[in-house]
């Protein structure tokens, strides 16, 4: 226990760390320190602080995606007659992100627990009376908030895509360089067999054009929503009909068709189905077959195509952190980061900030995959629970393709190091070949036997494979000639299909290559 006559250094920190932030506080005169506080600039997340993601990811923007959705609601209810062109027109041209205090929006989100109703509020109040009862006519916050995550999505995923791409560029051009270039292949982290540096190139893009194809499906499919209160889409109907709309000479023909189209037979449900189909237009997004409010497969597919091209992008970090070792180097980065306390090193940041993002994605996918059992027609907390997990997804996949691209197109191999580590064992790494040998020349129970025990000599006395096995079986010269054993034993000669594998994995089209992008199980044929 420590004495009463001695400071606690807990507590003297504590007041330091009070003083510091008074301080803080007091010096902010023309700014608000609490704002300030609250920020994210991203300092804490090297791998997407600057990147074209985290522009279409910050609260502007998705400020800007929900006043998106607000204006093509009004436009399209405005196509079909059931709001002026005049209110639609004055509500676009005020649905301006940088004309709301989006600090201000998100502490008064807490009243409601969403920001669709305040700025809802505010929308109204900033055009007017008028064009003010056509904003939001007939939504719910949900359709507005998830259509609004949609449009962020799409804007991210059109900055990742083309980064994926160029990463799987890269690689294709380190896989053929490299498509007969021996190293050892580690299993459990020891040497096991000689594989081909192109192989484990091309297996690196395999998994980037895998990723880009799960994000590329999910890209095409980002449905907007649209249900109101209960996903039935009667307020819009309801509206339609109170105004007078349904009953209109001039959009009966019109309406008549369209609900047989639709299958419906009355006015209000031929109205919501014509809007839907208006609203996924104005916004260039897909038309759900159904409000999705709680049926969360949009969401779910688009958080396992981020954590997905998070982990794919994962395992190239992962093997690059093993290679780019002190006591390996058989590759390093283009650039190398340095260290603050040792001027000598050259980390491998790249690799190392791609592997904090796949270590990170799981968690928040499984939260996105969690929201799926979603209770009701719209549910309390499993719908809030995916808005930071989705953005965070965003953001680390589109970094992490970013920093993965710089990565591919600026490593550099050493084939030098690779042929001494191959020598490393002196032999050893090619057993396997010549135990297939030795088989049919000694029996398979001998040949094991021997090269057990030569295998362990040449461990611990440091001689060549070949030599310790004409030591212990002195009849093996009149078998096997000496120049045959000692090619048996040479790594570098054994490297099995790496080279056709590198070719069959690289006649997979990337992106951009004309002739589109497979499945897995076309590409396997």
């Amino acid at each position: 226990m420590s004495s009463p006559n001695r400071a606690n250094p807990a507590d003297s920190a504590s007041n330091a760390h009070r003083a510091q932030h008074t301080a803080f506080a007091a010096s902010g005169a023309d700014a608000d320190a609490d704002a300030y506080a609250g920020a994210d600039a991203g300092l804490l997340a090297p791998v997407w602080a600057g990147s074209a993601g985290e522009a279409c990811t910050g609260d502007e923007a998705v400020l800007q995606a929900m006043l998106d959705a607000e204006a093509a609601l009004a436009r399209a209810q405005a196509g079909l007659g059931l709001a002026p062109r005049e209110a639609a027109d004055a509500i676009t041209a005020a649905a301006r992100a940088d004309r709301f205090d989006v600090r201000a929006l998100a502490v008064r989100a807490r009243a409601g627990g969403n920001p669709v109703i305040p700025l809802a509020a505010e929308l109204r109040a900033a055009v007017g009376r008028d064009a003010g009862a056509y904003v939001h006519r007939g939504a719910t916050s949900q359709d507005v908030l998830d259509t609004a995550l949609m449009l962020v999505a799409s804007r991210a995923l059109d900055t990742l895509l083309p980064e994926l791409a160029r990463t799987a560029r890269a690689l294709a051009v380190l896989a053929a360089e490299h498509r007969d270039t021996p190293l050892p292949g580690r299993t459990l982290t020891q040497h096991a067999v000689p594989t081909a540096f192109g192989l484990k190139a091309a297996g690196w893009r395999a998994l980037v054009l895998d990723a880009w194809d799960r994000v590329a499906a999910v890209r095409d499919g980002l449905p907007v929503q649209l249900g109101g209160a209960a996903g039935t889409l009667a307020a819009f109907g309801a509206y339609a009909e109170a105004q007078g709309d349904a009953d209109s000479a001039a959009a009966q023909g019109e309406r008549e068709s369209a609900q047989a189209q639709d299958g419906g037979p009355g006015a209000a449900e031929g109205t919501g189905l014509r809007l839907l189909r208006a609203y996924a237009r104005e916004l260039a997004l897909a038309e759900p077959l159904l409000p999705w409010h709680t049926l969360r497969t949009p969401v779910a597919d688009l958080g396992s195509a981020l954590g997905f091209a998070c982990g794919a992008l994962g395992k190239c970090a992962a093997d690059v952190l093993v290679l780019s070792r002190t006591e390996v180097g058989e590759v390093a980065e283009g650039e190398g980061g340095g260290s603050s306390a040792m001027p000598h090193k050259a980390n491998p940041v790249r690799a190392t900030l791609l592997t904090a993002a796949a270590r990170q994605a799981p968690p928040l996918t499984a939260t996105l995959l969690a929201s799926l059992a979603a209770e009701d027609e719209r549910p309390g907390g499993a719908w809030h629970a995916e808005w930071q997990p989705l953005r965070e997804l965003l953001r680390l996949a589109c970094g992490a393709a970013h920093t993965a691209a710089e990565l591919a197109e600026g490593l550099r191999v050493f084939p030098h190091r690779m042929h001494e580590h191959l020598a490393a064992t002196e032999g050893l790494i090619v057993s396997e070949r010549v135990a297939a040998a030795l088989e049919p020349l000694l029996g398979r129970e001998r040949a094991r036997e021997l090269l057990t025990s030569a295998s362990r000599s040449a461990a611990s006395e440091g001689v060549p494979l070949d030599e310790a096995l004409r030591e212990q079986e002195p009849e093996l010269d009149a078998l096997l000639p000496r120049e045959r054993l000692r090619e048996l034993t040479d790594p570098a000669r054994y490297i099995g299909a790496a080279p056709a594998l590198t070719d069959r994995a690289l006649r997979r089209p990337g992106p951009g290559s004309g002739s589109g992008s497979r499945s897995g199980a076309q590409r396997g044929r």
